[in-house]
C-alpha cells in the first residue's frame, strides 16, 4: 500500500496507468463485458464497482482535453431503455475530478467494441449494472 494512493488500485493496475501515454485509452469494464475478448491487457478487479475505481483512477489520471470526447458510454441496444443511472455517478465523479466538463459521448455497441479493442487495456470489474462500460482516454499529465 501507498499513502495518498487508493487501496483499489492493485500494483497491475497502477503499472498500466503509468505506462499509458497521452491518447491511449483504458476501458473500465461491467462484469458482463467480454473482456477478454476485447482487451490487449486485461487488469482484473473483480469485487470492485466501476464508479468506486474511476473515483481511485480519476486524481492520477487526467482526460485528454485536446479531443471533444475523452469519456464515452455504451448506448443501450434498445432504444426504449431509459439511460442507465449509473450514468449520472460517472459524470459526478468526472465533474468532481476535472476542472474543465467533459460530457459523456454515447457509442453504438459495435463501435463501443471496436474502440475498445484498441484500447490500452481493459480493467474488468464485478460491477452489476447494466452498461456500466467506459472508456477514457488519458491526456498530459501538466507538472505546475
Amino acid at each position: 500500500m501507498l499513502k495518498g494512493i487508493s487501496p483499489l488500485l492493485s500494483p497491475e493496475l497502477l503499472l498500466i496507468l503509468a505506462e499509458m501515454g497521452h491518447g491511449d485509452d483504458i476501458v473500465i469494464a461491467d462484469g458482463n463485458f467480454p473482456a477478454e475478448t476485447m482487451g490487449q491487457r486485461v487488469v482484473r478487479a473483480d469485487g470492485h464497482g466501476v464508479v468506486a475505481l474511476l473515483n481511485a483512477i480519476l486524481p492520477l489520471f487526467p482526460l485528454d482535453d485536446f479531443v471533444p470526447d475523452p469519456a464515452k458510454v455504451m448506448q443501450p441496444v434498445d432504444a426504449a431503455t431509459p439511460t442507465p443511472p449509473i450514468w449520472s455517478e460517472f459524470q459526478s465523479a468526472i465533474d468532481r475530478h476535472e476542472t474543465r466538463p467533459f460530457p459523456l459521448i454515447r457509442l453504438e455497441r459495435f463501435e463501443f467494441y471496436d474502440q475498445a479493442k484498441k484500447a490500452y487495456a481493459v480493467i474488468a470489474t464485478g460491477e452489476t449494472a447494466i452498461y456500466a462500460n467506459l472508456i477514457l482516454k488519458k491526456g498530459v499529465v501538466k507538472v505546475e
